[in-house]
């Protein structure tokens, strides 16, 4: 693929280039070996300030290329100068849609993690939730809707590493690449749906010293049997929690046995029931029960059950913190862009707002939005560039 021009006139510009301001070194420098998709020649705005405007206008609730280049044309021009952009030669729509279009959007989802690496908490032991978001808006009349599979801190709910899944494959083959990209997988905890209950994933995690919790369901119907017919109703329960919200109860149960010989599945060390019963608040009587298996390698000394319970509803949760706001909130599910690496770009730039307001202490993402768009400098803010 040929370099793309810088701009719709590809001309050297003569003027100093302006920097990025030292206070914002660290996702500027995580972005620094991002390659650049440009020919040299005309680059008139470096690839690190374009995608930090970019950031700083999807946290002020863009959800465009049009709405970015709109944000950037309005900030004042000490909020432009802040960001690395000389007041009267700002980037233009066309300018910042082909940019983000044709970044190799796996790099720059490594990238802004290496990033909000530094900005979150660290914890004895990382839990990471691979899981899979159809880009429903990126489907046009003959290609199927880009597929996305990602990596996700369970704790800081940030995106770790991102893969896309084209037509041709399924999210099975793209495991082992997505979590490639994570360089230190030793003692960390990943769980998966009941997709990637496969024997190869199970080997490539021992491999990397990596422990895991999958879930078990009808597309191991072997397995899914010899776990449904264990002798459940004589263990104990483990763990048990009653909360209420959003109009409902749910009470959660787990139940925990040793693996014994027989179970067909390498390297599993116990097997987990979770039964979840649901009512709504206003129909006291009206109980659903959804029953659950998974297993997992880790030892009885290893995970208490309390520990197993979190990153089992932590896996569940990062529908939540991700993909529900990414749905809801930036109205993903609708957007247009659909043109090369676009989708899965717009999905990483989305994914940075939302984990820098998070470790921010923001919970409601909405609402940061509008307080962010009332005042161009309060991104800006957020990333440390003033």
């Amino acid at each position: 693929m040929p370099a793309l021009p810088s701009s719709l006139i590809s001309s050297l510009s003569c003027a100093p280039a302006l920097t990025v301001p030292e206070t914002a070194d660290g996702l500027a420098s995580a972005l620094a070996d991002l390659p650049d998709p440009r020919a040299r020649r005309g680059v008139r705005h470096r690839l690190p300030v374009v995608v930090i405007a970019a950031v700083c206008a999807v946290i002020a609730g863009s959800r465009s290329y049009t709405a970015i280049a709109e944000w950037v044309a309005d900030v004042p021009a000490t909020t432009a100068r802040a960001l690395g952009i000389a007041p009267d030669r700002r980037p233009s729509e066309a300018m910042i849609r082909r940019l983000l279009q044709a970044l190799d959007a796996e790099l720059l989802t490594t990238a802004i993690a290496v990033w909000l690496a530094g900005k979150t908490a660290t914890v004895d032991r990382r839990a990471i939730a691979v899981d899979g978001k159809t880009l429903r808006g990126s489907r046009t009349g003959d290609q199927a809707a880009r597929h996305v599979l990602a990596a996700c801190d369970q704790t800081a709910g940030t995106v770790l590493a991102s893969t896309d899944v084209d037509g041709k494959t399924n999210e099975i083959t793209r495991f082992a690449p997505l979590l490639d990209q994570i360089g230190d997988l030793r003692d960390a905890v990943i769980t998966a749906d009941a997709m990637h209950c496969q024997r190869d994933h199970v080997d490539y995690l021992a491999e990397r010293g990596a422990h895991w919790i999958l879930t078990v369901k009808g597309n191991q119907p072997h397995l899914h049997k010899q776990l449904s017919r264990l002798p459940w109703r004589q263990v104990p329960q483990a763990t048990r929690e009653d909360d209420r919200g959003h109009g409902r109860r749910e009470i959660r149960t787990l139940k925990i046995l040793t693996v014994a010989a027989g179970i067909d599945f390498p390297h599993a060390a116990q097997t987990l029931q979770i039964r979840r019963r649901r009512r709504r608040l206003d129909q006291p009587r009206r109980f659903t029960t959804e029953t659950v298996y998974a297993i997992t390698d880790l030892l009885v000394h290893q995970a208490r059950p309390a520990q197993l319970a979190a990153w089992i509803r932590g896996h569940w949760a990062i529908e939540n913190k991700i993909h529900w706001v990414r749905d809801v909130t930036y109205d993903e599910d609708r957007s247009q862009i659909r043109t090369g690496t676009g989708p899965h770009v717009m999905a990483a730039l989305r994914d940075a707002a939302i984990a820098a307001l998070r470790a921010a202490g923001t919970t409601n993402i909405a609402a940061a939005n509008r307080h962010h768009a009332r005042d161009s400098t309060r991104p800006l803010a957020l990333l440390g560039l003033i």
